[in-house]
């Protein structure tokens, strides 16, 4: 393609400075067919060697200057104006990820859909927590499936109640996974006070009065786990 196009202006160029030529010239055929097809032959070396030297540049500047946007990784969204309800979730975009902000997704669905969006960020944060966590597993989905396969055993009771994990709310889950897709992106963890660990109000598990309470968000308490003791 560039040496049709370097052919192609070349001849154009040709036409330009030659035709002059033959215009000015009193007598052409007074001048040999050799001495002309030398000319003719010098003029279409020197463009195409200007034009050779001209893509060259031209080349090494496009590639040089490329749009930043295209050579520079993109950034992760600022979550500092988080505001905690309907119209922020709102406006967010549909979110898409991968396996972790899958599992996290799926995990606020089952775990926290009926909350407030602030109640889901809550328990969110407590997953995060112990993703940060020696204690726990060191990825989302490890910290969700932790005990995953004996009934009742694991850490998250939608994962071993032996009911099948069915979406039924689409829009419910849409909704928790821009909260997801927000937590694993790196929104700050300011809402629980570090816990790790959350129960209803409607239950009142063993582990519940040796951990410190660090917030009551919605229908759930939240606490930090203490490193006195081997329960949860």
């Amino acid at each position: 393609m560039l040496v049709k196009r370097i052919a192609f202006t070349c001849a154009l160029s040709l036409c330009a400075i030659v035709a002059p030529a033959f215009a000015d010239a009193a007598d052409v055929e007074t001048q040999s067919h050799e001495a002309l097809g030398k000319s003719v032959k010098q003029l279409l070396d020197n463009e195409r060697r200007i034009m050779l030297n001209g893509g060259a540049d031209r080349l090494a500047m496009i590639a040089t200057t490329a749009p930043r946007s295209s050579i520079t990784p993109t950034k992760r969204p600022a979550y500092a104006g988080i505001s905690y309800d309907r119209e922020w979730l709102a406006a967010q975009p549909e979110a898409k990820g991968g396996a972790q902000w899958r599992c996290l997704a799926e995990a606020l669905y089952f775990e926290a859909r009926g909350e407030s969006v602030k109640g889901q960020f809550a328990v969110a944060e407590v997953i995060m927590n112990r993703v940060a966590s020696s204690r726990f597993p060191d990825s989302v989905c490890g910290v969700i499936n932790q005990g995953t396969g004996k009934k009742y055993a694991c850490q998250f009771t939608y994962t071993c109640d032996g009911k099948a994990e069915v979406i039924n709310e689409p829009r419910a889950f849409n909704n928790v996974a821009k909260i997801a897709k927000a937590m694993v992106d790196g929104a700050p963890l300011r809402l629980t006070g570090g816990a790790t660990h959350y129960h209803t109000k409607s239950v009142s598990p063993r582990w519940a009065r040796t951990y410190p309470r660090t917030a009551t968000i919605g229908y759930h308490h939240f606490y930090r786990h203490t490193y006195r003791t081997a329960s949860n």
